[in-house]
């Protein structure tokens, strides 16, 4: 059985760290509040270009 290489292990936890405080340096810049739930710049609840909002009664499952 091989030995576990824990130089390997800490330099990985190191780059996700490094990794993680990149991306919040990078949101802080653009103005986004970053959202640690899914580590990546939260966007406010901005939708995609061209979507519209669901309405009441436009579900599309046929139940109108």
């Amino acid at each position: 059985m091989a030995t576990p290489n824990y130089g390997y292990e800490k330099r990985q936890r190191e780059l996700a760290k490094k990794k993680k405080k990149e991306e919040k340096l990078r949101a802080k810049a653009a103005g986004k509040p970053y959202n640690e739930a899914d580590d990546a710049p939260a966007d406010d609840g901005a939708q995609a270009p061209g979507a519209q909002p669901a309405t009441p009664g436009e579900g599309g499952d046929g139940t109108d």
